[in-house]
């Protein structure tokens, strides 16, 4: 009879769980968005980049209006996040809970650029230091609404799904923190896609709307027809190289001629793709390696530029954040700056990223070689 009862109570408990995915989902991503607990305990508290952290998480961090896309107050709580995932110092996680409760519905009134910007330094520090759970209850569902939510005609998803510029990019940095917070798989997966897609592998996804005409977009391509928001390997135009481009944030500078003329824009849309590509491949998706390391040919690209005529790399740019990621993933040794400046989306990278040879992957999340070319 005791074996019958306790295979009647495993039974009751399979059954369960089967309906508790089945109403919510997989449950929390076990991977961290950004950074583990274990990697922060391993990094120093000395240094340039820790001394530049603390002093931002020891000041102000101003009120959360996400609404506005110039607000740096994002990346100044994630500062706090950071030291207090470091320090275990509880007036830092109290400041954090404090204005990640503050940003809920500033968004509200702006546009899905700001939003993009604005939102997955929130999510991150949430994350670090861990919400309260009355508060976490009504932070996900904020964040929920996030994703489809109307902002001046778009929303989050849409943006992503359809601007290949850096609109595009930032909206997927934050729908990518969004989605792994909620632990949403599909979410995830969709996102993963259509960034895969971005990169330039139109099996995955093509849905883009490019500006083409008077914007030029399409004379940086070496193939309109079949337009891709990265130029594939090898691409060149009019015997120039191209291979790595933007075409539809670098022809915001004009359309092609050579010398080209320079645009920031390129740095934007690369920094959004950065979010997207260290979030997903935390999930482990193979983000580094999709479309002949796109990514790191989009930075060898624009250190190309700058090596021809000047100008077009991070050193008074607010992407400084960048290079230390993409170092961090390819093991290659691009210029940073020390300490670097924070950007508009993330911050704080040459204190995280700053370790030799690509960030660990949590052993329980999905394959890395998970192909999402088909994914829903």
């Amino acid at each position: 009879m005791p074996t019958m009862q306790f295979a009647s109570r495993a039974a009751s408990a399979v059954l369960t769980l089967f309906l508790s995915v089945a109403t919510f989902g997989v449950g929390r991503a076990t991977a961290a968005i950004w950074i583990s607990q274990a990697e922060i305990q391993a990094l120093p508290m000395s240094g340039p980049a820790w001394d530049a952290l603390l002093a931002q998480a020891n000041a102000d961090a101003g009120v959360p209006v996400l609404s506005n896309q110039d607000q740096n107050n994002n990346v100044y709580v994630l500062a706090k996040a950071l030291v207090y995932a470091r320090t275990g110092t509880t007036r830092y996680r109290d400041e954090v809970v404090l204005n990640c409760m503050a940003a809920i519905n500033t968004e509200l009134g702006g546009r899905t650029l700001a939003l993009g910007r604005e939102l997955a330094a929130y999510v991150i520090a949430a994350e670090l230091v861990g919400l309260d759970p009355a508060d976490d209850l009504i932070f996900r569902a904020w964040l929920r609404r996030t994703l489809t939510e109307v902002l001046d005609s778009k929303t989050l998803q849409s943006t992503h799904e359809d601007r290949p510029n850096n609109w595009g990019t930032l909206a997927g940095g934050s729908r990518a923190a969004v989605a792994v917070y909620l632990g949403d798989a599909a979410e995830i997966a969709r996102t993963a896609q259509v960034f895969r897609g971005w990169l330039g592998d139109r099996s995955s996804y093509a849905g883009f709307s490019y500006q083409f005409g008077s914007q030029g977009a399409d004379t940086w391509m070496p193939d309109p027809s079949q337009p891709r928001p990265v130029n594939p390997a090898g691409s060149t135009i009019l015997g120039h190289n191209v291979d790595g481009a933007l075409p539809d944030d670098i022809s915001r500078g004009c359309p092609f001629q050579w010398p080209p003329c320079h645009t920031g824009y390129a740095w934007e849309g690369f920094a959004g793709a950065v979010l997207q590509a260290e979030i997903l491949a935390r999930q482990g998706y193979d983000t580094w390696n999709w479309e002949n390391q796109a990514m790191r040919r989009i930075a060898a690209y624009l250190d190309y530029l700058d090596q021809q005529f000047g100008g077009w790399w991070t050193d008074t740019d607010d992407e400084q954040f960048v290079p230390w990621i993409i170092n961090r993933a390819y093991g290659t040794q691009f210029r940073t700056n020390l300490p670097a400046r924070f950007g508009k989306n993330m911050a704080w990278t040459d204190w995280t990223h700053a370790a030799s040879g690509p960030v660990p992957t949590d052993t329980t999340s999905p394959a890395a070689t998970r192909d999402i070319r088909s994914s829903p």
